[in-house]
């Protein structure tokens, strides 16, 4: 909705550069001009991934008085991140009232934009916030603050130079490499990943047979056909009542657990104390706390699971791992460990995302230098979880670290802003609630770094500084010689 459309939303958009103007917006740009050896510019920042962890990233950097930051985004302009792509979920999660990437801005807020345009009494109407809405807001956030992003732009490496720069590969081989300072990866869910894809698999054939669930996948297709859904969580979900509402014949459900999961185990505990003080607890705590919270797996929402359930023809199968599929006569033949066979048209996996170094591109050729928590810590037995394992070890500013001191200085320079910061700082880099914390603590770190990086030059600047606060006039020294004693 325009602001011509609304009167509303103009008043709001008044009302956030009103606020922006009383914190002082945008700060004054202290940070030391850099070009390259042969004259080319550099930026102090590059972020990439131009959603929501990307937007309130460049907008917290801003406020730090950082310049020259640039956002880059391989999605066209409106498709960034999951909101109106693979993401099937009827609503968010999240709460409404959850602040998300205001960073301290009530005019920011989801709250805000939403009752200009539908107004208060709405609001209160509303359960949970739709998808496709949630989309809009950031795309006026995006807007309302003039984020510059540079849609349909691929990083597909990010490769180290000897003056200590990082030198960024575009996947358009006509348009120019990009140099910069510092780099951020707001990559999203599967941002230090990719899908998991389990090995019964291997032998169907993708998209023809099976897809993932963030995967494009054509559900009109669908329409009168038996598909099998591998999991109950809440990807699995989504999907299976996408395939429902497309006209699926049947839609089967298998999930490897007894009994299907009901307790959201993290939510016994959120508070902004655990925000706060999760990268600060002992490794055996985070460990600890990942390993109990993954184990007991997050349920799907309430709505969600209904969702599915209300079809007649939607099943669920509990103490279904998988042992096989095949492809037998023209259909696919699902063969479980306890011996139960399902047959079925295609198969939709809600297998998650896998968190791995090794699988990001962007990182080769030195991913395997980049230390991981199985490098750093070794869990109790009872505690063995390897998938966690994987996640990267990062400082406090959400940079890598290198397995072996010395051998990779660069990777200080390279900010893990997405889900796989989680075991190292706790969920500020990618889930709504407290993501403007974490954009916070990027900010504060970045600047930091930089600050200590250019401490000859910000010494340079204090010598020149000669900017006088008092030009003589102010005062009268007692005890200087009056004017009619010098001449006599």
């Amino acid at each position: 909705m325009t602001t011509e459309e609304n009167p509303g939303l103009a008043q709001l958009n008044e009302r956030v550069r009103q606020d922006l103007e009383f914190l002082n917006y945008p700060a004054k740009d202290w940070s030391k001009p850099v070009q390259s050896a042969d004259g080319r510019p550099v930026s102090n920042v590059v972020i990439i991934g131009g959603g929501m962890c990307g937007l309130v990233a460049w907008h917290a950097l801003t406020r730090a008085g950082i310049g020259n930051v640039r956002v880059l985004d391989r999605a066209a302009k409106g498709a960034e991140g999951p909101w109106v792509t693979y993401a099937r979920m009827e609503t968010l999660r999240s709460p409404k009232i959850l602040l998300g990437p205001a960073l301290g801005m009530a005019s920011l807020t989801f709250r805000a934009w939403f009752t200009a345009q539908h107004g208060v009494e709405t609001w209160d109407e509303l359960f949970r916030i739709l998808r496709p809405m949630w989309m809009d807001y950031l795309n006026w956030y995006r807007d309302v603050l003039s984020i510059p992003v540079e849609n349909e732009t691929h990083v597909t490496r990010i490769m180290p130079r000897p003056d200590g720069l990082l030198e960024l590969e575009i996947q358009d081989g006509e348009r120019a490499s990009i140099l910069t300072r510092k780099v951020v990866m707001a990559t999203g869910r599967d941002g230090l990943g990719e899908p998991a894809i389990p090995s019964f698999v291997n032998a169907l054939t993708r998209h023809e047979d099976w897809g993932h669930s963030a995967d494009m996948i054509d559900f009109g297709a669908l329409r009168g056909k038996r598909v099998v859904v591998i999991g109950v969580g809440a990807s699995a979900v989504d999907n299976a009542s996408e395939a429902l509402e497309a006209g699926a014949g049947e839609v089967r459900l298998l999930a490897r657990r007894k009994k299907m999961p009901t307790i959201n185990k993290l939510m016994g505990i959120g508070s902004y104390g655990v925000t706060a003080g999760f990268p600060q607890i002992s490794p055996q705590w985070r460990w600890r706390l990942m390993d109990y919270s993954t184990k007991q797996q997050t349920p799907a929402p309430h709505n969600s699971t209904l969702r599915v359930s209300k079809h007649s023809n939607a099943y669920f199968h509990f103490d279904c791992a998988i042992a096989s599929m095949r492809k037998e006569g023209g259909e696919i033949v699902v063969t479980t460990t306890n011996g139960r066979i399902f047959k079925t048209d295609f198969v939709i996996l809600g297998t998650g995302f896998n968190i791995d170094p090794l699988s990001r591109s962007e990182l080769a050729p030195y991913q395997d230098q980049i230390a991981c928590w199985q490098d750093r810590f070794i869990p109790p037995a009872d505690e063995a979880n390897p998938s966690l394992g994987r996640f990267p070890w990062l400082e406090d500013d959400f940079s890598f670290t290198e397995k072996k001191p010395g051998a990779a200085p660069w990777l200080k320079d390279i900010h893990c802003f997405n889900y796989g910061s989680t075991m190292s700082l706790g969920k500020v880099s990618g889930d709504i609630p407290a993501i403007s914390e974490g954009a916070l603590w990027l900010a504060r770190g970045i600047a930091g770094r930089l600050f200590i990086r250019d401490i000859d030059y910000h010494w340079d600047e204090l010598l020149a500084y000669e900017k006088p606060e008092l030009d003589g006039t102010e005062w009268v020294d007692a005890d200087a010689v009056a004017p009619e004693q010098k001449s006599a």
